[in-house]
C-alpha cells in the first residue's frame, strides 16, 4: 500500500486554487508571482529589520537568504515585516514602558500575517530581546511549520585593548558620576562600544533567548552562537528556508516540539549559560501559547540540579564572540545531555531529535577557560533564584551568580519609579546597606514592567555591587548583575506587598532559603495595606492602556490573551 503523499499546502489552496480564487491570483502578479509560484507551498518570511537598531538592521538581508532557501527547495518566498524597539536607547525613561508591550505586538502581527495569508509555513528572524519570545509565541499560535533564526551576535567594540558592549556604556555613567573616570573617558567608551550590526554581545537576554530557542529544537544546530555578520549567519537563513519546506513534507508542527521536556531543556541551558532572568518571563509566555505546563516552580526544581557553567558577561568575563569562536552552545549541550541533564529524545526541526542533532560535535577545544566542565561547574545550582516571602507572595526573580555573597540584609530606600532612583544614584544619595525599591514598575503598574538597567549600571558603576541592593515589580536587563530581585509579584499595583515599604524598614534577600522578608509583622503588614490606596491608570488610551487591561502578573509570563 503507498503511503498518502502529504500536504504541503494545507493553507494556502484555499486562498489560491480554483477558478472562484481568480482575484487573489491577480493580486499576486505584481509582486513577481509566476504561474507555477502558485502550485507551491506559500512560506512566509517574517523579518524584523529595522534601523531602530544595530540588533536588526541587518535582518533585511537575513530574511532574503532565507527566502532564497525556500525558493530552492521549491517553496515560494513571501518576506514581510514587523516591528522592532530598542531597549538599549529607551532604557531609563518613559519610551521603556513600550519594551514588553512590543513582544505581544509583534506576537500579534505575524500571527495577523500568517493566518490571513493562508502561508504554509514561515521562517521567523529575530535579533532583539522580545523578537524571539514575540515570535516564537505566534509560532505556537498558528502551529504551522516554522524554524526560528537568530539574527547573531554583535562583534565588541574595543578601547585600549579592552572589549566593550553595551553595558559598559551603561556602568561608564555611573563611572562617570562617581568621579572614577573623566567626561573624555565616558565619550570614548560610548563611541567605541557598539561597532555594528548585531545582538548585545553578553549573555544578556537577546542571547540567552537564542540558545533557549536553539535548545528547545526550534532553531538549527548553533544558530545561537553565530556572528551576525557571517557566512555561518547567511548559510543558517537558507538552510531554515529548506528545513521548514522539509517539516512540511514530514508533517511536522511545533506542536510535536513544543513539550514539557522540550521547556526543560530550554531551562537547563538558560542556567548553563548564566542567561537573563528575561528568561523566566519569556518562556512562562511562550509555554502559555504553546498549552505547555510550566511555572516558577518549574525554575526552582530544575535549578537545584543544573550547574552553571559559563564565565559570560555580565557577571563573567567572556563575549558571546568568544564563546562562538570555540564552538558555541552545541558543545556544552552535548555535555549536559551526557550528564543526564537533557532530554535527548525531543524532536526539532531538523527531524532529528537533539541527541541525533548533538552526534556530529565535537567537544570543546582544551585549555579554553569560556565554558566550565560539568564536573567543576562555576556555581553547582542556578543563579536564577525564585524568590518568595511575605515581600513576594507569588514570587519573584533573583539573579544570584554567587559573586554578591548569598544573603543581604540592609534597609529601604523606596522610589515611586526608576526615574527618581536613578536620580538618587546619582546624586550620591545611596549608601552601603541600602536596598532600593522601585515599585510602581510592573506590567499593569508601570505600565509595561521596564527594564531597571540604568539604575543597577549605576550602582555598579558607583561602585556599590556588593554593599547594594535592588528590589523591584519591573525587570532586569541581561546586562543587569549584582545583588537584585525583579518582578515581584503581585505587584504594588495591585495591591502587593512591595506597596506599603516604608523608608528605614528592614529587608532580607536570602538566596539559600529563596526569600524576600519584608521586617515586619503580619499584623503590620495587615494594618498598611488596609490604608493603602490605588493608584490611579497612568494612562487611560492607546496601546498602554489596552495593555494594562489584558495583561496577566509576571509570575505567569506578563501575556495578554488569558483567560478567553
Amino acid at each position: 500500500m503507498k503511503s498518502k503523499r502529504p500536504n504541503l499546502r494545507p493553507h494556502s489552496s484555499l486562498v489560491l486554487d480554483g477558478p472562484h480564487r481568480a482575484p487573489s491570483r491577480a493580486m499576486l502578479y505584481p509582486v513577481g508571482f509566476t504561474d507555477k509560484d502558485f502550485a507551491k507551498p506559500q512560506i512566509g518570511v517574517a523579518s524584523t529589520w529595522s534601523m531602530v537598531t544595530p540588533c536588526n538592521m541587518h535582518i533585511d538581508l537575513l530574511a532574503r537568504e532565507a527566502a532564497l532557501g525556500i525558493d530552492a527547495a521549491k517553496g515560494k518566498a513571501t518576506i514581510f515585516n514587523t516591528i522592532t524597539i530598542s531597549d538599549g536607547i529607551s532604557m531609563g525613561t518613559e519610551g521603556m514602558k513600550y519594551s514588553l508591550v512590543s513582544r505581544e505586538v509583534i506576537a500579534d502581527s505575524i500571527e495577523t500575517v500568517i493566518g490571513c495569508q493562508s502561508y504554509d509555513g514561515f521562517v521567523a528572524i529575530g535579533g532583539c530581546d522580545k523578537n524571539m519570545p514575540g515570535c516564537m509565541i505566534a509560532i505556537a499560535r498558528l502551529d504551522r511549520p516554522a524554524v526560528f533564526v537568530y539574527g547573531g551576535t554583535i562583534l565588541p567594540g574595543c578601547l585600549n585593548g579592552r572589549n566593550l558592549d553595551v553595558v559598559s556604556v551603561f556602568e561608564a555613567v555611573g563611572q562617570q558620576a562617581a568621579g572614577k573616570i573623566s567626561d573624555t573617558e565616558a565619550h570614548a567608551v560610548e563611541s567605541c562600544a557598539i561597532p555594528g550590526p548585531g545582538s548585545c554581545g553578553g549573555m544578556y537576554t537577546a542571547n540567552t533567548m537564542a540558545s533557549a530557542i536553539e535548545a528547545m529544537g526550534f532553531s538549527l544546530p548553533n544558530s545561537s552562537a553565530q556572528a551576525a555578520v557571517s557566512q555561518h549567519k547567511k548559510d543558517d537563513c537558507r538552510n531554515a528556508g529548506a528545513a521548514v519546506i522539509e517539516m512540511l513534507r514530514r508533517g511536522i508542527k511545533p506542536s510535536d516540539i513544543f513539550s514539557r521536556e522540550s521547556f526543560e531543556n530550554a531551562i537547563t541551558v538558560v542556567i548553563a549559560l548564566g542567561g537573563s532572568t528575561n528568561a523566566v518571563l519569556h518562556l512562562l509566555a511562550m509555554a502559555h501559547a504553546a498549552n505547555v505546563k510550566l511555572s516558577l516552580d518549574d525554575f526552582t526544581r530544575i535549578g537545584k540540579r543544573t550547574p552553571v557553567l559559563a564565565d559570560l558577561k555580565p557577571s563573567g568575563k567572556y563575549l558571546m564572540s568568544q564563546l562562538v569562536e570555540i564552538g558555541g552552545i552545541v558543545p556544552m549541550m552535548k555535555e549536559l545531555l551526557g550528564a543526564g541533564l537533557l532530554h535527548g529524545g525531543c524532536l526539532t526541526v531538523t527531524g532529528k531529535t537533539i541527541k541525533q542533532n548533538l552526534a556530529p560535535y565535537k567537544p570543546y577545544p582544551k585549555g579554553q577557560q569560556i565554558v566550565a566542565p560539568v564536573q567543576k561547574p562555576l556555581k553547582k545550582e542556578s543563579h536564577l533564584v525564585i524568590m518568595r516571602g511575605n515581600l513576594a507572595p507569588e514570587g519573584g526573580v533573583a539573579k544570584i551568580s554567587g559573586k554578591e555573597g548569598e544573603k543581604f540584609s540592609g534597609v529601604a530606600r523606596v522610589f515611586e519609579s526608576e526615574e527618581k532612583a536613578l536620580e538618587a544614584i546619582l546624586g550620591d544619595k545611596i549608601k552601603a546597606g541600602d536596598v532600593i525599591v522601585i515599585r510602581y514598575e510592573g506590567p499593569r503598574g508601570g505600565p509595561g514592567m521596564r527594564e531597571m538597567l540604568s539604575p543597577t549600571s549605576a550602582v555598579m558603576g558607583a561602585g556599590l555591587g556588593k554593599s547594594v541592593a535592588l528590589i523591584t515589580d519591573g525587570r532586569f536587563s541581561g546586562g543587569t548583575h549584582g545583588f537584585v530581585v525583579g518582578h515581584i509579584t503581585p505587584e504594588a499595583f495591585e495591591g502587593g506587598p512591595l506597596a506599603i515599604v516604608k523608608n528605614g524598614d528592614k529587608i532580607t534577600i536570602d538566596a539559600t532559603k529563596r526569600s524576600l522578608t519584608l521586617g515586619i509583622s503580619a499584623a503590620e503588614i495587615k494594618s498598611r495595606l488596609a490604608s493603602w490606596k490605588k493608584p490611579k491608570p497612568r494612562y487611560r488610551r492607546g496601546v498602554l492602556a489596552k495593555y494594562a487591561a489584558h495583561v496577566t502578573t509576571a509570575s505567569l509570563g506578563a501575556v495578554t490573551d488569558a483567560g478567553f
